[in-house]
C-alpha cells in the first residue's frame, strides 16, 4: 500500500483550488482500492450559497471528490509519460445514495474499489464517510482519454 501527498495528487490530477477535492491519499492498492480524504472547512466557496445559515456540502461535489479519488487510482497505474498525456473524465454514475449531510469541520473519507476497466472506461464502487458513517455511495465511471490540445 502506498500514500500520496498533496504534491503527488496535483502531479496526477489537473484540478486545482477551489476544485481539487482530495487532500491526501492514505491507502492505494492499484486496481483494487484507494482511500483518501477531504478536510471540509467553513472557508469552502460553496458554503456561501449552499446554504446560508445552514451550510451543507453539495452532493454533486461529494460525487466529484469520489470521481477524483477514483481517477487517481487509474492514473497511479500508468507510467509517467502516459500520465502526462492522459486525463480522466467523470463519465457516469449509478446507484447514487445520500445518507448523511457533510458539514463544515467534517473529514470526508473517500474510498473507491476497482470493479473493471475496458476500452478506457473504468468502473468503481465508491463510498464517502464521515466519522465512519456513510454519507454517500455510488458506482462511478471514469473515461481515460489522451490529452489533445489541438
Amino acid at each position: 500500500m502506498s500514500v500520496m501527498s498533496y504534491k503527488e495528487i496535483t502531479d496526477l490530477l489537473p484540478h486545482r483550488y477551489p476544485f481539487l477535492l482530495v487532500d491526501r491519499v492514505t491507502e492505494l492498492e492499484p486496481k483494487k482500492r484507494i482511500v483518501g480524504y477531504k478536510n471540509v472547512t467553513i472557508n469552502e466557496e460553496f458554503f456561501n450559497g449552499h446554504f446560508p445559515n445552514h451550510p451543507i456540502m453539495p452532493g454533486v461535489l461529494i460525487l466529484e471528490a469520489l470521481a477524483q479519488v477514483s481517477g487517481l487510482m487509474g492514473l497511479a497505474t500508468m507510467d509517467k509519460e502516459r500520465v502526462a498525456n492522459t486525463v480522466y473524465y467523470f463519465a457516469g454514475m449509478d446507484k447514487v445514495r445520500f445518507k448523511k449531510p457533510v458539514l463544515p469541520g467534517d473529514r470526508l473519507e473517500l474510498e473507491a474499489r476497482y470493479i473493471t476497466d475496458k476500452r478506457g472506461i473504468w468502473r468503481f464502487e465508491c463510498e464517502a464517510r464521515v466519522d465512519g458513517q456513510l454519507a454517500c455511495s455510488a458506482d462511478i465511471m471514469c473515461a481515460e482519454r489522451e490529452l489533445n490540445f489541438d
